[in-house]
């Protein structure tokens, strides 16, 4: 889908509504005032990973500590990697897991094949003084070329030419994505955030859930969404299903799915402060057991104190400091469920996130879209 650029240098703007939906059912409810709220952490992992922090609780520490699961990056990729920009900056690749095994196979979505992709794939890009972000979504039916990569348990995987994006996880699990997206961008990932679908559910659902107002009605029976059209305070179920789907709103594609993910995640975040998680401790254990359950990290990001610490220093982001855009692509004229990189427009992304400088607006203009921007914002 194509991401909305940048509106003023070095400022990033708003968040573009995120894609096609169907129908969930949700409890109808008025808006509720807004008031401004901090970036506690990126993408669907925020509000729980930091909560124990200061609590002095020594049990609950290393029982969090335990539940952290992580991949060694730097030692898998060696140094046949971009260098690392020295200009205060840092690139975060999220990954949303859609493996259908175990508790994910209820979800929705596919069979139990034993296969996991990356059904969600996001460069967070920090610029300098943490005070603003943006967010470029990849589409995962973007048709690239997957180098050769090695896995974490050292088995290598050869290149492939024309393959689709989510691939690369399916293939060589954290290590071969992020050797992907390192080629695509010459961007060096400066850390690794992954999260699968069930503890994203239960993430949501510990909130006490997360308000979104829809423009229309979006129904989708293969994520079990159906919305009226109208504002939502969504269930973890729900919400899963509005970050799956791609039918029923936009053009159905891949593109309009990113626009309804950046909507939600701006909803998240909004979220957060909103239901009082920092002065109710069972909800703050509560969101810090499922958020450190459910992520794996790269190696530097591996124990509480590391993501507190991590997290410490993107709670100066507001949402209203984040640019949310999809990488620029185009439709692939010979199927139109795969797209293909705009290369001169990618471009300008890529170079500007390496000077550590706002997107252009011309990067996104002209890109293919998902058609389904605004039908999903924050309630």
């Amino acid at each position: 889908m194509s991401a909305e650029s940048t509106p003023e240098p070095g400022i990033p703007g708003e968040t573009a509504a995120a894609g096609p939906s169907p129908r969930a059912k949700g409890h109808r409810r008025k808006p509720r005032e807004k008031r401004p709220k901090g970036l506690m952490i990126m993408a669907w992992t925020a509000a729980g990973i930091v909560v124990l922090g200061g609590t002095g609780a020594g049990f609950l520490y290393f029982k969090l500590n335990g539940n952290i699961n992580s991949v060694d990056i730097d030692q898998v990729l060696g140094t046949d990697r971009p260098e690392k920009v020295d200009n205060g900056s840092e690139n975060i690749l999220v990954l949303g897991s859609d493996t259908r095994s175990g508790s994910n196979q209820d979800l929705g979505g596919g069979a139990d094949d034993g296969s996991a992709r990356s059904d969600t794939a996001m460069i967070v890009h920090v610029y300098k003084g943490h005070k603003k972000a943006s967010v470029v979504s990849i589409p995962r039916d973007t048709l690239i070329d997957r180098p050769e990569c090695t896995d974490a348990d050292g088995g290598t995987h050869d290149a492939a030419n024309g393959v689709m994006f989510n691939s690369a996880y399916s293939t060589g699990g954290a290590a071969c994505a992020v050797k992907t997206v390192e080629s695509i961008t010459d961007l060096r990932m400066d850390h690794y955030l992954e999260v699968d679908f069930s503890g994203f559910q239960k993430l949501v659902d510990d909130l006490g859930g997360v308000d979104i107002t829809t423009t229309e009605d979006i129904r989708d029976p293969d994520s079990h969404l159906d919305l009226k059209a109208g504002t939502h305070t969504l269930t973890g179920e729900q919400a899963l299903g509005l970050v799956r789907t791609r039918h029923g709103v936009g053009d159905g594609s891949d593109l309009g799915r990113i626009q309804l993910q950046q909507a939600f995640i701006k909803a998240l975040i909004n979220q957060v402060k909103e239901v009082g998680v920092f002065t109710n401790p069972k909800k703050l254990y509560d969101l810090a057991d499922t958020a450190t359950s459910t992520v794996t990290t790269d190696s530097d990001l591996d124990s509480v104190n590391k993501l507190m610490s991590f997290a410490g220093g993107l709670k100066g982001i507001s949402s209203s400091n984040m640019a949310m855009v999809t990488m620029p692509v185009q439709y692939d004229a010979a199927d139109r469920n795969r797209v293909l990189v705009d290369e001169e427009k990618a471009e300008l992304v890529w170079k500007a996130l390496k000077k550590d400088q706002a997107i252009p607006k011309a990067a996104t203009e002209g890109t293919a879209t998902g058609q389904a921007k605004d039908v999903v914002s924050a309630g």
